[in-house]
């Protein structure tokens, strides 16, 4: 899909719970090629997600095991190098995330990184006020993360556009 209004090509992908790990029904959103400054990425990467309030970013790579995040949502942007990276589980599918990427993970889609090049920069954030736990893929823990998932609210500005955008507008479409 692409969003006309701001100029972005947005890809969606609809994860469902397996029993082991919960996903969401929130779709996850890959905005390609967002990150448009080809200087210091990083900086201009950190410099939006804060306006946009998804301050306090971290420069980090991708977890290389499944987890996610029961108590909040996840951006990421990809400042430097690509990464392949597995979404919603064993059974999820893979994603090719290339420098200038950005994908906001919904509470509760595991993420895990296959493989990256070396120069890999990651930069994450969450929604001002949501602060993330660290779950792995585990079916003994999958139900008590499904109910902190389900009072994950939704963020009151999309990470890259700064209004609704593309994110609000098809997670409010979904939930």
């Amino acid at each position: 899909m692409s969003d006309k209004q701001h100029g972005l090509k947005v890809e969606t992908y609809h994860l469902a719970d397996d029993g082991t790990v919960p996903n969401n029904k929130l779709p996850l959103v890959v905005y390609r090629a967002a990150l448009t400054d080809r200087g210091d990425r990083a900086s201009a990467c950190e410099r939006m997600f804060d306006r946009n309030g998804w301050p306090g970013a971290w420069r980090n790579g991708i977890y290389g095991h499944h987890h996610y995040h029961s108590t909040a949502h996840e951006v990421l942007g990809i400042a430097a190098g690509n990464a392949s990276v597995r979404l919603g589980g064993g059974g999820g599918q893979t994603v090719e995330l290339r420098a200038g990427d950005v994908v906001v993970i919904p509470a509760g889609v595991a993420h895990k990184r296959e493989s990256a090049s070396p120069d890999l920069l990651v930069i994450g954030s969450y929604p001002r006020g949501q602060s993330p736990d660290h779950c792995r893929a585990d079916q003994r823990a999958h139900d008590e993360a499904q109910e902190r998932i389900a009072r994950v609210p939704l963020p009151a500005a999309d990470p890259v556009t700064g209004d609704a955008g593309p994110l609000l507008e098809c997670w409010t479409r979904s939930s």
